[in-house]
């Protein structure tokens, strides 16, 4: 069953739903340990190997910031963050002035062991609702990374906002500055849902943010949407769908609701039990989504994500393309060098992070040596995630024709059964026979066969199945392959 981000991703990746808790449990992040000299974090490393792709290594051109700074928390939420209350904060309120500094201290005193150090090309504002923080604060952040490491012109500059947390004003502030494109967290179209979900906003907070972004010339702005709400019933999320669609976002987002524990869904609901929708119901959810978005021109361009063409979110496309990215503020990860390093998720231990991290204590650069399983398993459920699939033949290169043969064999069933696709050079989809000629001789797999994606909707309904698959394919081939060494 789909369960989808991310997110985001406070512990795994910077980008989410917004206040979608879903985490990436295949992506191994470890947390530092504060001790009195150097040390640098700890890889899940049985086999380290030079990197076979190049990339790891290349210095990030990506930032994730997280603005933790909530009116309150939403029901379903397990993010790291702080709830201000209802009242507007002004620049004044110590709890944003104290973090806004820290955040800056923390960028500044970034290590980089890079020859060189190439300008930003996208920096994503997450939280927390950043769109509580002022315009005047945001350009402090931002002048601190122009400084620090250079934004590109016209780099793609995203901020997540909520209803009824902004005004024109702020808006066109921000826009001067740079942010050219918006995250706004509508969630559902229905005043009951958003009141069960605990969220700040009601339906006419939605309205009124979708006029102010129009009003203001925002082009680029995105709809983030949950499914499998507690008593949503189809009507409920096609109303929600149909009402997207006539704002004419250029990108939305679509996330099925995973409850986590510890949030108040968490002590409230069990998952496919009622009120909860059943995994049949959740399933029929996304593929109305899958339908109803791209019979009006939507690219389904990731597993919860479409778009109009040339509006994918830049800043996404860093973590499905496993490239590495700098993330700084409360809970927020990096990916340097290979090495994948979260910060920590409560305030006084952040603030010691970034006390350390000033006086030379933390090394999260690591040893430039990269564990091949965890890279290639990576890479295998980040690209089955995107429209775009696998590359099996960059893959190959990097791993060996061996690999991609044995997750050729693994998904044979399900290249049969329509959920898996097979791409030739062209990106033509090949039949299941023609696949299973190819799979006769190794060699001409890696001749024919050049991409493989999952199918949309059914096959990304199976990504988790065909995830954890590829997984075990993958550990299983590179752990013998190092025993035989």
């Amino acid at each position: 069953m789909l369960k989808s981000t991310f997110v985001p991703i406070l512990s795994t990746f910077p980008t989410k739903p917004k206040k979608l808790p879903t985490k990436f449990p295949w992506l191994t992040i470890i947390t530092n340990t504060y001790t009195q000299s150097p040390q640098p974090v700890h890889q899940n490393a049985s086999l380290t190997t030079p990197p076979p792709l190049h990339q790891h290594h290349h210095p990030p051109t990506s930032a994730y910031i997280h603005l933790p700074f909530c009116r309150k928390r939403c029901h379903y939420c397990d993010f790291p963050i702080v709830a201000l209350g209802s009242t507007n904060p002004t620049d004044n309120d110590p709890r944003i002035s104290n973090y806004i500094e820290l955040l800056q201290r923390e960028i500044v005193s970034t290590r980089s062991d890079f020859d060189t150090i190439p300008p930003l090309e996208t920096v994503f504002f997450g939280g927390g609702t950043p769109s509580l923080v002022s315009p005047r604060m945001v350009l402090s952040i931002l002048d601190t990374l122009r400084v620090k490491f250079g934004v590109c012109e016209g780099a793609e500059i995203s901020m997540e906002m909520d209803p009824g947390t902004f005004d024109g004003r702020k808006v066109k502030d921000l826009m001067g500055m740079g942010v050219n494109r918006v995250s706004l967290g509508v969630q559902a179209f229905q005043e009951e849902l958003l009141k069960s979900c605990g969220r700040a906003h009601g339906v006419k907070e939605v309205y009124e943010a979708i006029e102010i972004l129009g009003s203001c010339g925002v082009e680029n702005w995105s709809v983030d949407l949950i499914s499998s709400l507690p008593l949503q019933t189809p009507q409920m999320w096609e109303e929600s769908l149909r009402l997207t669609i006539e704002a004419r976002p250029k990108h939305v987002s679509v996330y099925d609701l995973q409850v986590e524990q510890g949030t108040k869904f968490g002590a409230l609901y069990t998952p496919g039990e009622f009120p909860l929708p059943c995994e049949t119901q959740s399933a029929e959810f996304y593929r109305m989504a899958s339908r109803m978005l791209t019979d009006v021109g939507y690219r389904h361009y990731e597993i919860s994500s479409y778009c109009e063409d040339g509006y994918e979110c830049k800043h996404n496309y860093t973590y499905w393309k496993n490239k590495p990215f700098y993330g700084f503020g409360l809970g927020s990860a990096s990916y340097l060098n290979g090495l994948r390093f979260s910060r920590p998720r409560k305030m006084k231990e952040y603030v010691g992070y970034v006390d350390n991290l000033e006086n030379g204590e933390v090394n999260y650069c690591g040893n430039n040596l990269v564990d091949a399983k965890d890279l290639a398993v990576d890479i295998v459920m980040l690209s089955l995630r995107t429209s775009r699939g696998l590359d099996l033949r960059s893959f190959a290169e990097a791993f060996g024709g061996s690999l991609v043969h044995s997750l050729c064999k693994v998904y044979q069933p399900y290249i049969e059964s329509g959920h898996v696709v097979c791409l030739d050079e062209e990106r033509r989809a090949m039949t299941a026979d023609e696949f299973n000629t190819l799979f006769l001789n190794e060699d001409e797999i890696a001749k024919g066969l050049s991409y493989i994606r999952l199918s949309d909707p059914d096959g990304f309904l199976l990504s988790n199945e065909l995830i954890s698959l590829a997984f075990r394919t993958s550990g299983e081939y590179l752990f013998n392959g190092e025993k035989n060494n």
